[in-house]
């Protein structure tokens, strides 16, 4: 199936904008059946309200703890409970891996 460009009217700003064929394809790939309603910065700015950061590249909070393997200083993106062991990249690695 072959796509052409379309342009659609955003839903919240009222700019047009370009659906483009790559994008089409992709939608295609992925199941999608609905075309967007949002130009990316709208469709940037709603994902950044929903999940409540600043949008793209927003750091996750990170804990800081100690590797119960190596005993080195870490910061992972969860809160240790204590119940269980938390380690460092490397040493989760190796654990994963064995």
């Amino acid at each position: 199936m072959s796509f052409q460009d379309k342009s659609i009217q955003c839903s919240d700003c009222g700019v047009t904008f370009t659906f483009s064929a790559e994008e089409q394809e992709f939608f295609q790939s992925k199941g999608y059946t609905n075309e967007p309603k949002r130009c990316m910065p709208c469709r940037q700015a709603r994902k950044a309200e929903r999940y409540g950061n600043s949008g793209y590249g927003a750091r996750r909070q990170m804990f800081p703890t100690v590797c119960a393997e190596c005993g080195k200083d870490t910061e992972v993106p969860f809160e240790p409970r204590g119940d269980k062991p938390v380690y460092c990249s490397d040493c989760f690695r190796k654990v994963r891996n064995s």
